[in-house]
């Protein structure tokens, strides 16, 4: 038997970064991309290195190119943690694994690097793949959790819950991660939405402009833990923000959330230093009349526009700056096929 599993990027539409915070976001995964793992028996246990992990180059100027497109890191040390992850869930409730070896191995579109969650894209698939190799049922909100522990615990990624919790419910979900209900039950509240809500949106990404996580999240972390009176109130602010587009969806006004988006980038420019290409690629895209804010950690956007000569002039000012514009597809929970 080959098992098959997928997951996709996500985009925050809301709130973010407050989901490591204690703060509320509201983020969709849409089927543009997709992360894939490939799982079958074998008599050994191995890994197979994907375009991301090879170490063969043309001379030293193909070296240097792979570097700035895909970082330092390939995906592999992502497989080794999620496996480490799993098998130390199962030890920890007393599930018994059977014996059989298999041989994994994993490939990506999903642009590197631009904030579109792509390495925990391959670790919700990679953890789909051992579940069914070993036929273990996890809760969705623990398998969030799984994610998340194999990035920040054993890789030791900076990160929040938001990527993890969308990439394993999939479509749209709201969610609340209050600080007493997460100290009282290990996770947040997740509520499912309807895509159908969400007015017309767009995503814009360049795939040259890579700023890690590890990278992004540093100095926030320890300003937030001392109690930094402007980054506190950034968080309860983002978290507000989500509400007020959660109220605004479920009353029917979808085409009145791009201010509050903007909202959400304006006051993130004024805790993060934003760099000059990310924030070029913000104010080309308002000057078309469409909101825009990051979808993550910097890299890519997302926004909204009202009709297709506001869209058409997004790829056009946008593609002169070599930037990518689609329109996401947002792939129903169930449509993710397992072989």
């Amino acid at each position: 038997m080959i098992i098959r599993t997928q997951a996709y990027p996500r985009a925050g539409l809301i709130g973010n970064p407050s989901d490591g915070y204690f703060g509320k976001t509201i983020s969709f995964v849409f089927g543009n991309f997709r992360a894939e793992v490939v799982l079958y028996e074998t008599p050994e246990l191995e890994i197979l290195p994907s375009l991301k992990d090879h170490s063969c180059f043309n001379n030293i100027a193909d070296i240097v190119r792979d570097v700035r497109l895909h970082g330092y890191y390939g995906g592999i040390r992502l497989l080794k943690a999620t496996i480490k992850t799993f098998y130390d869930y199962c030890q920890d409730n007393q599930i018994v694994l059977h014996e059989k070896n298999f041989t994994i191995r994993y490939c990506s579109n999903i642009p590197h690097g631009v904030g579109l969650a792509g390495s925990s894209a391959i670790i919700t698939a990679c953890l789909r793949a051992l579940m069914a190799f070993y036929g273990v049922s996890i809760p969705k909100y623990v398998q969030a959790n799984l994610v998340l522990a194999a990035e920040r615990n054993e890789l030791h990624i900076p990160a929040g819950l938001q990527d993890r919790v969308i990439q394993v419910y999939e479509g749209l979900v709201y969610m609340d991660f209050a600080e007493e209900t997460m100290t009282r039950q290990g996770y947040g509240d997740y509520t499912p939405l309807d895509p159908a809500l969400l007015p017309k949106l767009y995503i814009a990404y360049r795939d040259d402009l890579s700023e890690p996580t590890e990278k992004f999240h540093n100095n926030i972390r320890l300003r937030f833990e001392q109690g930094e009176r402007k980054v506190v109130n950034a968080m309860r602010f983002w978290a507000r923000l989500t509400d007020q587009v959660h109220r605004r969806l479920l009353d029917g006004q979808g085409d009145e959330i791009g201010e509050l988006l903007n909202a959400n980038f304006d006051r993130r420019r004024q805790i993060y230093k934003i760099s000059d290409d990310n924030l070029r690629m913000v104010e080309q895209a308002r000057a078309t009349g469409a909101s825009a804010k990051f979808t993550g950690s910097g890299g890519a956007i997302v926004g909204t526009y009202i009709d297709e000569r506001v869209f058409a002039e997004l790829r056009k000012r946008l593609g002169k700056l070599n930037i990518k514009v689609i329109k996401p597809k947002i792939p129903h929970p169930e449509a993710r096929t397992r072989t």
